[in-house]
């Protein structure tokens, strides 16, 4: 687990050391965007996935894709991706809900007061309208507990999630 632990640093890292030196702002005056984070290696998402919190260090990052593909018509979840029939999910993780700049959330979602982290979306992906009345999220709910579990690991791994640092 120490070793988990030093790969996700080392991840971290490198990813804070590539961005160094950026203004992270864009604009119309012909400035260049904010360059996205590399793409991690396959090793990398192994070394992220080990450091998640039980049970999504646990997850199947091949079956979390293809479950993703149920999302996949009304999210992105690339950086800098666009919001669809529902928001870019970049970065969700400790993100308070309905507000995903450019996204036009429902009076629920904006009263909701929900911060995403692994536990509030595995409720809300078992059954949607149920877990938030009100919402403009038509889907049925992922009913498979190991496959919610996968599926919050991949979006952790594939969405820009970073590990709390260690105390």
């Amino acid at each position: 687990m120490r070793h988990a632990a030093t790969a996700a640093f080392a991840i971290a890292a490198s990813l804070l050391v590539a961005a160094c030196g950026q203004s992270g702002e864009s604009g119309s005056g012909g400035e260049a965007a904010a360059p996205k984070a590399p793409e991690l290696t396959a090793e990398q998402k192994q070394a992220l996935l080990a450091s998640l919190p039980a049970p999504y260090n646990t997850g199947d990052l091949e079956n979390g894709r293809v479950k993703f593909g149920l999302c996949r018509s009304c999210h992105t979840i690339t950086e800098g991706g666009p919001n669809q029939v529902g928001p870019n999910l970049y970065g969700v993780f400790g993100r308070k809900a309905g507000t995903h700049e450019g996204y036009s959330y429902s009076k629920a979602m904006l009263a909701s007061n929900i911060v995403w982290d692994g536990a509030v979306l595995d409720q809300w992906l078992d059954n949607p309208r149920t877990f938030l009345p009100g919402t403009k999220m038509t889907f049925a709910g992922l009913h498979d507990e190991k496959d919610r579990i996968d599926l919050i690991a991949y979006l952790k791994v594939e969405s820009g999630y970073q590990a709390p640092a260690a105390k």
